[in-house]
C-alpha cells in the first residue's frame, strides 16, 4: 500500500488486570505498555516512543507520570503530557497524538493511564498509604490538559455534587420524554446493561466477566443495593479495581522501520470534539447532548463514511443515561442485536474507571477493526455529558487522518435560561432521590421548571416528598422552591 510517510497508524494496544500482588499505576502502565508492542509484533517499540501522554489518575499523586515510565522502558522520551481529570481525555490524546505525528513532530507516542484503587481503599482502611513512587517539585510540569468542571454551585446547592446523582437525573429526564412508565422504563435500561453485561463476559480484558441478568441487574439487593434512582450498584461505573491501558501510535515510515507487521495497522481517519454547557441547569434538554450529535457528524464526515459504514461501536458506558444520549444523539439503536454499543462490556463490567476507561476501549477498538475489517467509532465523555471526543477507527486509511472542532454546531443550540435563586411555584421535569448504604432513600434531588421556563436545581430531605418520587411518577407536579435550593409540595 503506498502511503504518506507521516499518516498516523495505531499498532498495539495493551490491557491488564492485575488481581493479585498490588502494583503502583506507573508500573501497571509500563506493563501495559509492554502488552501494546507485543500486539504491535515489535517488543523493540516501547524503546522508540519519543512522546508519552498519560491520562489523569486518582490513585496515587505524580507530578509528572510521563517521565517514570519512559524511565522504566528505557526510552528517550522528548515530550510528556498529564491530564486533568475527564473521561474524554483519552480519545482526545489518540487525536492530539495523531495530529501531531502527521505534521511530523513526533513518531511514536504512547497514551495509557492506570487506576489502583483497590489498593488504596484496603490500605486505607487499615491506616497505611503504599509505597508508590514520589517526585518532588524538582521534576518539571509536564504539558496538561485541564480538568473538566463539575462544580457548579447551582449543582452543588441542591446536592447534585457527583456522577452518581447527576446521571439518574439524566435518566428520569429520559424517561419522561420518552412517555414510559417507571416499571417500563427499569426493564428498558436493565436490558441494556443486561447485554453490556454479555459482551463482558467474552472479553478477556474485563474486570467483570461473571453473568448477569437483567432482573438482576434492575433488582436491589443486600449485594446490589439501589445507590440513587433508578440506578442500583450495578448501573454505576465500577471503581474498585486495579487496571491499565495503553496504546502505541506512530507514523507509517516508523512503523516499517520497527518492523510493526501491515496487518496489525489501524487508522484513526477522523476525530472531533466538542462540549456542552458544563453547567447542567443551563442545558437544553437534560435528555440529549448537541455536541454529542455534532461531533459524530463532524468525524463521520472527515472520515467519508456513515453510521451504516459502521462495524464496531463503543459508547461511553459510565451510567445507562449516557450510552442512551449518546445512542441518540448519534442515530443508533440501543438494541440492535447485530451491533452492541460496546466492544468491552462498559464501565460497571469491564472497569477502567474514571478518567482511563475510553484508552481500555480504543485498545480493545483495534482487535475489533482488524477481526471484522470494518470501520469502528469511540465516544469518550468527561463530565457530566459535558466534553466530548469521537474517533473512527478504519482498517484502510481513506483520505488520511482529519480533525476538526465541531463545537460551533454544538454552540448553534441555545441553552436554557437558568434561575439560580428562584423562589416560588415550580414544575417538577426531572428527579432521583439517593439512598444511603442500607437501601433508605434519604434526599430528593431535582430540575424543576419556573413559570417562565427557566430551569432551577434543588432538592428536598421531606420524608413524604422523598417517598413519593421514590414510587411516584411525579413529572409535571406542582412544588414551592427555596431560596436554600430546597423543594416542598404547593
Amino acid at each position: 500500500m503506498s502511503l504518506d510517510p507521516r499518516t498516523p497508524v495505531l499498532v498495539g494496544g495493551g490491557q491488564l488486570n492485575q488481581r493479585s500482588e498490588p502494583v503502583e499505576p506507573v508500573d501497571m502502565i509500563v506493563r501495559a505498555a509492554r502488552l501494546a508492542a507485543a500486539d504491535a509484533s515489535a517488543a523493540e517499540l516501547v524503546e522508540r516512543i519519543d512522546s508519552i501522554r498519560i491520562v489523569g489518575m486518582l490513585s496515587w499523586r505524580y507530578r509528572d507520570p510521563g517521565l517514570l515510565v519512559a524511565q522504566r522502558l528505557a526510552a528517550r522520551v522528548r515530550h510528556t503530557v498529564y491530564t486533568g481529570h475527564g473521561g474524554s481525555h483519552p480519545q482526545a490524546l489518540v487525536n492530539d497524538a495523531a495530529e501531531d505525528i502527521a505534521s511530523g513532530r513526533c513518531d511514536v507516542v504512547l497514551v495509557g493511564g492506570a487506576e489502583a484503587w483497590r489498593t488504596r481503599m484496603s490500605l486505607k482502611a487499615r491506616g497505611e498509604r503504599p509505597d508508590w513512587t514520589r517526585q518532588d517539585d524538582s521534576v518539571p510540569v509536564p504539558e496538561t490538559r485541564p480538568d473538566v468542571p463539575m462544580k457548579d454551585p447551582t449543582e452543588v446547592a441542591a446536592g447534585l455534587d457527583r456522577p452518581a446523582y447527576v446521571y439518574p437525573l439524566f435518566e428520569q429526564a429520559i424517561r419522561v420524554a420518552s412517555g414510559r412508565s417507571i416499571d417500563e422504563h427499569r426493564d428498558v435500561i436493565a436490558g441494556l446493561w443486561a447485554r453490556f453485561n454479555q459482551v463482558a463476559v467474552g472479553n478477556p480484558d474485563a474486570w467483570v466477566q461473571r453473568p448477569c441478568t437483567a432482573e438482576e441487574i434492575a433488582t436491589a439487593s443486600p449485594a446490589n443495593r439501589m445507590v440513587s434512582s433508578p440506578y442500583t450498584k450495578l448501573m454505576n461505573s465500577n471503581n474498585s479495581v486495579e487496571q491499565a491501558a495503553a496504546v502505541l501510535v506512530c507514523s507509517v515510515e516508523a512503523a516499517r522501520r520497527y518492523g510493526v507487521p501491515e496487518d496489525r495497522w489501524v487508522f484513526l481517519r477522523s476525530g472531533s470534539e466538542a462540549s456542552d454547557t458544563a453547567q447542567i441547569a443551563a442545558r437544553p434538554r437534560l435528555d440529549a447532548s448537541p455536541a454529542i450529535a455534532a461531533a459524530g457528524r463532524t468525524a463521520l464526515e472527515l472520515a467519508g463514511l456513515t453510521l451504516d459504514d459502521l462495524g464496531p461501536v463503543d459508547i461511553y458506558s459510565c451510567f445507562p443515561s449516557a450510552v442512551q444520549v449518546a445512542a441518540d444523539a448519534l442515530g443508533l439503536s440501543i438494541d440492535d442485536p447485530a451491533r452492541p454499543l460496546t466492544v468491552t462490556g462498559g464501565l460497571t463490567f469491564a472497569g477502567g474507571p474514571w478518567n482511563n476507561y475510553s484508552t481500555h476501549a480504543i485498545a480493545t477498538m483495534l482487535g475489533e477493526v482488524r477481526r471484522t475489517q470494518r470501520p469502528g467509532l469511540v465516544t469518550a465523555n468527561s463530565g457530566y455529558l459535558t466534553k466530548h471526543a469521537v474517533g473512527i477507527y478504519a482498517p484502510t486509511p481513506g483520505d488520511g487522518f482529519r480533525r476538526a472542532s465541531a463545537q460551533a454546531q454544538a454552540d448553534a443550540v441555545a441553552p436554557t435560561q437558568v434561575a439560580p435563586t428562584y423562589t416560588g411555584p415550580a414544575e417538577l421535569e426531572a428527579w432521583t432521590v439517593a439512598h444511603d448504604r442500607e437501601g433508605r432513600p434519604v434526599t430528593a434531588m431535582a430540575a424543576l421548571r419556573t413559570p417562565g421556563g427557566a430551569r432551577t436545581l434543588a432538592r428536598s430531605e421531606a420524608p413524604e416528598v422523598v417517598q413519593r418520587l421514590t414510587t411516584e411518577d411525579l413529572a409535571g407536579a406542582k412544588f414551592d422552591v427555596s431560596a436554600d435550593a430546597t423543594f416542598d409540595p404547593s
